[in-house]
């Protein structure tokens, strides 16, 4: 082996040591034991997630509000071809009325998924948003204004129209 091989090798191996040391002395002397609050948060702000999720990530309750028996059974199949999952499919459990096309409820952790939801009713779900929500799941309450879910093409056409999505009230990102 030539000198100047030795000497590449003995500069590689240094800076190797030196950058494994340094990687053991940041995980060792890291101090952070809590959870950082996210910036510009209010003290008492709750942190949502307003990402705007892909449908296989959006966790879904399907209710029924209006006199037409089985309607919500009859959605479920039409939002799990658009991937969502689909948990409890029934009659709406608040017993409220929803005349217009839907009521989209959800908390913090799916701020962001409702936003999702409304591009599937073009923007005419009424937002029940509940602060004090801890499940990461929407529910759906068809009213007696839904007809059908929006085509892929009228959903992103939605989304652009809707932009991103903005913060419930009572809350920052958390992301």
């Amino acid at each position: 082996m030539s000198f100047a091989r030795v000497r590449a090798l003995v500069v590689v191996g240094v800076l190797v040591l030196a950058a494994v040391i340094l990687v053991a002395t940041a995980l060792l002397k890291d101090k952070q034991v809590t959870p950082i609050q996210a910036q510009g948060c209010a003290k008492n702000a709750v942190i949502a997630n307003i990402k705007l999720p892909v449908p296989t990530a959006v966790k879904i309750n399907i209710y029924n509000a209006t006199a037409k028996a089985g309607l919500a059974t009859d959605e479920k199949n039409e939002f799990k071809a658009r991937g969502f999952n689909v948990g409890k499919v029934g009659n709406d459990p608040l017993a409220k009325k929803v005349d217009g096309v839907a009521a989209l409820r959800y908390g913090p952790k799916s701020a962001g998924a409702a936003w999702l939801l409304r591009a599937y009713f073009l923007n005419n779900a009424t937002q029940e948003f509940d602060i004090t929500r801890k499940d990461d799941v929407v529910d759906v309450v068809l009213g007696n204004g839904f007809k059908q879910l929006a085509t892929t093409t009228e959903v992103n056409q939605s989304l652009a129209q809707l932009g991103n999505p903005t913060l419930p009230e009572g809350t920052c990102s958390g992301n």
